[in-house]
């Protein structure tokens, strides 16, 4: 089976939960989601989508944030477990120069990525409509703030965590100002995180399930196995009540990750829980993070329910090998440059 090739370095396990007995789907969930719950701190409605990583002793995550005036921005937490969060009480400072600050008008649905020892940041931003804003910082307190990557409109931006051929490697869903009713998988290339280009399709939406057939678009930090890049991502369709939001799974190619290996035609979560399928905005599955362990193969999802809550899931790299191995649909790769 598949290894995990390399994980940040911590001194603390990731959160953890054995699947129940006789659980056969290849996610499960933890036992007490959700670990974020509503009106979490004073002035805030909802926390959700939001994205977690190792850092020191324990975790450090970029949380959206949303106020009772339902302006979201992005705030740092911190936990020794991953699982209990204390949050700072103010929104993150974005500074763009030593006496620049560029702080976005909104900001919602991070990723956070450890390349080297930076950690990235990248988000949904406010820039004459949605589009994708990066900044790093080494100790989750100051944050440089990088040039948008791309011209609006453009939507879940993630970056891989390590250069592929020298170039950074970003995953991005190009968008349209509204609610996006389309959506494919696209690929850029970077020396520098500031200049985009050479850009390549890498999955569009339908597959072989209705589940993913409006749109799709990536979800947390590729994780590097052995065999390939193992993406989680989110998938919608569209039913006589509205939107779904699922979680499905691919794996991409190490050295030239616009290659799709495979790609399950089953989604891996789906919503089903009460906090799941009840909330702002209902039947949503978000993942927006994924930490594993090389050495036991264990995989913790961190995810948003219902634009609500955020919740916790597992799998391990057998397992989820395993169920792409059994439920992967033929793929096609066409890298040419109208794609």
């Amino acid at each position: 089976m598949a290894k995990i090739v390399k994980t940040p370095a911590t001194s603390s396990r990731i959160p953890w939960q054995d699947p129940p007995q006789g659980m056969t789907a290849p996610v499960w969930r933890y036992s007490n989601n959700p670990i974020i719950g509503r009106n979490p701190l004073p002035g805030v409605s909802r926390i959700f989508n939001s994205a977690v990583t190792p850092f020191e002793a324990g975790f450090a995550g970029v949380f959206r944030v949303e106020t009772t005036s339902s302006l979201p921005h992005l705030r740092v937490g911190k936990s020794l477990n991953g699982i209990d969060w204390t949050f700072q009480d103010k929104p993150i400072t974005f500074y763009f120069s030593e006496n620049e600050i560029w702080n976005p008008h909104y900001a919602y649905d991070p990723r956070v990525i450890q390349i080297d020892e930076d950690y990235y940041v990248v988000w949904c931003t406010e820039f004459h409509g949605p589009s994708i804003g990066i900044a790093k910082t080494r100790d989750f307190l100051k944050f440089e703030r990088l040039e948008n990557a791309f011209l609006p409109f453009n939507r879940n931006g993630v970056l891989f965590p390590r250069k592929i051929k020298g170039k950074y490697k970003l995953l991005s869903r190009p968008s349209d100002g509204g609610h996006t009713p389309f959506g494919d998988i696209f690929i850029s290339e970077s020396d520098d995180c500031v200049y985009w280009g050479k850009h390549r399709h890498v999955m569009g939406k339908g597959g072989s399930g209705w589940w993913q057939n409006l749109k799709i678009g990536g979800g947390p930090a590729p994780i590097e196995t052995d065999e390939g890049w193992l993406i989680f991502y989110h998938g919608v369709t569209n039913t006589c009540n509205g939107y779904v939001y699922s979680m499905g799974v691919a794996l991409l190619d190490l050295e030239e990750p616009s290659i799709v290996i495979k790609r399950a035609s089953d989604y891996c979560l789906t919503p089903e829980m009460p906090y799941e399928e009840v909330g702002f905005v209902p039947n949503v599955v978000f993942p927006c993070a994924a930490i594993a362990e090389a050495d036991t193969g264990r995989i913790a999802i961190y995810y948003g329910a219902a634009d609500s809550y955020v919740a916790l899931a597992f799998t391990d790299i057998d397992t989820i090998f395993r169920f792409l191995e059994t439920h992967h649909e033929s793929v096609g790769n066409d890298q040419s440059l109208g794609k």
